[in-house]
């Protein structure tokens, strides 16, 4: 009975952890020693590594109860839904259960609020640290940490757990106000900001203390709701850019808003945001993060969205056909980052490879240039490939015209970060 009582409750609160997307790792060094159980990986949750390993985690929530009515969420209080929670030493069984049968590699971990966000908060960090220091657990863990939560608790989750994250929900105050009253954006910034100070400092104990502690060795994130709110692209993305430069996020995630719940302050319930404005929305977080642009270069006041057929950075590129073509022999390495068809490694193989000589077409194909986009943009050491004389939006009507060729033939043109 109890195992049917908790295989019960696993269905329950793993269905209620499927709308958190920002379950992603990377970045944590935590290594097996002295005969513990795992290593942490570096891409978590039935996701793919950069070498191609599918990785997997155990993603559930500690309860589904929850003293709020947030409009947007399943388990609002005010929702007639069948309730659950676990114990702490439920979890941890689970989690060591499942590893040793080799269906998880770690544990993605939230929860709806008990009582308050100190008594919730407490119960995952009991998890985590029963994990740890009682069985030997080195495989990732993320904790979903509780807004409101005492620095105290904060210092002890981020001892045991390799990422830590808060979600800030919707992209801004007013978006929050509206379909979330009970709840303070400022009870979300409080742990956010002591993450942010404690990785720095941890990070310089590092550098004096070989032995020093990790503390959150896969840094801290956050997720909004897209779509639920009227906010545009151009809110999301500037919310998105201040808390990377004031909170040292590794990663936003940005969630397409799924309506579920019938309320006056959401969505219709046919209303579903498109999945291609999530990709393009963290194909724009790329361009920010890695390549180099500015907000106001994807999205600006009189384009308040990304346009939804073509990729932000060739959205850019046809709005400042000004700037090409690039010589690919002689532009520095940022305003080779800014070419459609070159993604970083790419860019970084030019720089290297033309100290040895010029570079033509078929060397920089070799590189992974992809050379159906890039050819409007550059030249190179011969003009074989090179399409001049066009406008932006023949670029742009040529280039999508190929990938409706692509999907005519039964290869339909994925949506892939550039």
């Amino acid at each position: 009975m109890n195992a049917e009582r908790i295989t019960e409750k696993l269905n329950i609160l793993a269905d209620a952890a499927k709308y958190d997307v920002s379950c992603a790792s990377s970045g944590s060094k935590r290594k097996n020693e002295n005969k513990g159980l795992g290593n942490a990986s570096n891409g978590i949750c039935h996701s793919y590594t950069e070498d191609g390993r599918c990785v997997s985690l155990l993603k559930i929530l500690l309860t589904n109860h929850c003293i709020f009515d947030c409009a947007y969420c399943v388990s609002r209080k005010s929702n007639d839904i069948k309730r659950a929670a676990f114990t702490v030493q439920e979890v941890v069984d689970l989690t060591i259960n499942f590893y040793r049968r080799n269906y998880i590699e770690g544990l993605f971990l939230s929860s709806g609020i008990f009582k308050n966000a100190d008594y919730t908060m407490e119960r995952l960090v009991q998890i985590a640290k029963k994990l740890r220091t009682e069985h030997n657990f080195n495989g990732y863990i993320h904790l979903k940490s509780i807004p409101g939560a005492s620095d105290e608790l904060m210092h002890e989750a981020g001892l045991y757990a390799d990422r830590l994250s808060v979600n800030l929900e919707m992209p801004t105050e007013e978006g929050l106000k509206l379909l979330a009253p009970d709840k303070n954006r400022q009870d979300m910034i409080q742990p956010m900001d002591f993450l942010k100070r404690g990785i720095i400092q941890n990070t310089e104990e590092k550098k004096l203390f070989k032995k020093a502690p990790m503390f959150a060795p896969a840094g801290q994130s956050t997720q909004v709701i897209i779509g639920a709110t009227p906010e545009n692209d151009q809110q999301i993305l500037g919310a998105a850019n201040y808390f990377y430069k004031n909170f040292n996020l590794r990663r936003v995630y940005y969630s397409g808003y799924v309506p579920v719940l019938a309320d006056n302050r959401l969505p219709a319930l046919n209303t579903a945001v498109p999945m291609v404005r999530e990709n393009r929305l963290y194909q724009a977080d790329w361009l920010m993060r890695f390549y180099g642009f500015k907000v106001n270069e994807i999205v600006s006041n009189t384009q308040q969205h990304l346009d939804l057929d073509i990729d932000p950075k060739l959205g850019w590129a046809i709005r400042n056909m000004q700037v090409f073509p690039v010589d690919i022999n002689k532009a520095d390495l940022l305003m080779i980052l800014r070419v459609p068809g070159i993604g970083v490694q790419s860019a970084q193989k030019i720089v290297s490879a033309r100290k040895f000589g010029k570079l033509n077409w078929e060397q920089i194909k070799k590189m992974g240039v992809t050379i159906n986009r890039a050819r409007y943009f550059i030249t190179c050491n011969s003009n074989s490939f090179e399409r001049r004389d066009l406008t932006g939006n023949n670029i742009k009507q040529f280039i999508l015209a190929e990938s409706h060729s692509k999907y005519l033939k039964n290869k339909p043109d994925q949506l892939s970060l550039f």
